[in-house]
């Protein structure tokens, strides 16, 4: 059994291993870039875990993680363009580094590159491995447009939120650890479960990151604590509270969404919050699906001990502040 430090080192020394084009230098240099800025490689090593659940040698499953990881930032070059969003890992984008349009043409070469890579995949599962690559890199396509609806909409749902998080961010999660069982020759049976462990904590994942914009500790949180309330995201409390508010609250949030004193706006929602419970409604939320991503995993017919570093994992994920 790997640890997942070790397996971030496996992927790490991977990712460098990649002989990208010399020329054109444009395409290729930010691909080279944005691959080097790191992050938790998080998903690939969910690929590789899941492989080694089954006694599968992890570099089998290598492809198929770092298809998951170019894939993943293909994503975050063209997020950054939607957003405007001028750093990155506390670095400069893409699109600021080279323009916008040498970033949306890189950005379209990681797709290609994330195919290339899982072509190396053994053909016996090949076709398989496409199938969920493709499922999985639609669906977070298809959350980032509702995300971007979501903006323009006055009423969005929970339901409707949860689905768009599921998507946008939670599919990959799940995609990434069905590909690795898919390496491995798991069933059907086996694959899905460990699909919806990653779907479920990607869930959660999400609506931790919800809890921790508001109630974080701005020094471990790593970014600005009330991000969201600044920027008038509709996130689970702010949509659980819209659903519980007076009226004459919700008078008084409307109010603040034309606030530009940013520091008295995330005290004055936050104090909205504050006084309909909305920070523990949202952990009830939360855990329900940390409790389901638990139970799949559990569920599933493999030695106990060869599943304890992903429960570990998951356990991290959960108790993090930032």
């Amino acid at each position: 059994m790997y640890t997942p430090a070790q397996l971030q080192e496996v992927i790490e020394n991977a990712i460098q291993d990649i002989n990208y084009p010399a020329q054109p230098a444009k395409l290729y240099e930010p691909i080279r870039y944005i691959m080097s800025l790191g992050g938790k490689r998080i998903r690939p090593a969910l690929t590789l875990m899941a492989a080694d659940l089954f006694e599968t040698d992890i570099l089998e499953a290598l492809p198929a993680a770092l298809a998951i990881e170019t894939f993943h930032n293909f994503t975050l070059i063209h997020d950054d363009i939607m957003d405007n969003a001028p750093l990155r890992r506390g670095k400069e984008t893409v699109h600021e580094k080279w323009g916008v349009n040498n970033a949306i043409l890189s950005g379209d070469v990681m797709m290609v590159e994330a195919n290339k890579q899982l072509s190396m995949l053994n053909s016996a599962i090949l076709k398989k491995a496409l199938e969920t690559f493709n499922a999985t890199a639609q669906g977070v396509c298809e959350g980032q447009q509702l995300d971007m609806e979501f903006e323009q909409q006055d009423l969005v749902s929970i339901p409707e939120y949860i689905n768009m998080i599921r998507l946008k961010t939670a599919v990959l999660l799940g995609g990434a650890m069905k590909l690795g069982a898919q390496v491995a020759g798991a069933g059907a049976t086996e694959a899905e479960q460990l699909y919806q462990f990653g779907v479920n904590l990607g869930i959660a994942f999400q609506l931790q990151d919800d809890i921790l914009d508001v109630y974080g500790d701005p020094e471990k949180f790593g970014k600005q604590v009330g991000g969201d309330i600044i920027a008038n995201k509709k996130t689970l409390l702010l949509l659980k509270l819209k659903e519980l508010a007076s009226p004459a609250d919700l008078l008084k949030l409307d109010e603040q969404s034309m606030n530009k004193d940013y520091a008295d706006k995330i005290k004055n929602i936050t104090g909205l919050y504050n006084a309909y419970d909305i920070r523990e409604l949202a952990n009830v939320e939360m855990r329900n699906y940390a409790d389901k991503a638990f139970d799949a995993l559990s569920s599933l017919t493999v030695a106990e001990s060869r599943k304890s570093e992903l429960f570990e994992l998951a356990d991290l994920l959960m108790s993090r502040e930032h």
